[in-house]
């Protein structure tokens, strides 16, 4: 499974509704992932840019994408952005192949 990571921005009328009645966004969205068989790794609410940020697995970039639609779909981010993130042997991998174009393009 691809790692990927989901930030999101609130919009103001979300913030004052989450103000009003306090809940975890975060378990308003797990069965939304969990539908397209996605798993929630980490979760957590950021200081900055972002109110929301998590780290998923999917079986690859189009459930992400999914995912992402069903969310911006839902109207209560203004901004969001999705990152595939790399596991390490995934990162080694790369480092591996990058290896090899440099070889091939030395000839």
């Amino acid at each position: 499974m691809a790692l990927y990571m989901y930030q999101a921005s609130y919009t103001a009328k979300s913030m004052a509704a989450q103000l009003k009645e306090p809940k975890d966004p975060v378990e308003a969205i797990r069965p939304t992932l969990e539908d397209v068989g996605a798993k929630i790794l980490v979760a957590g609410f950021p200081f900055g840019e972002y109110d929301v940020l998590i780290v998923y697995e999917a079986p690859d970039d189009m459930t992400a994408a999914s995912v992402a639609m069903a969310v911006a779909a839902a109207g209560e981010v203004k901004s969001a952005k999705t990152t595939r993130v790399l596991s390490g042997q995934e990162w080694l991998e790369s480092l591996r192949k990058r290896r090899i174009v440099n070889i091939r393009k030395a000839r």
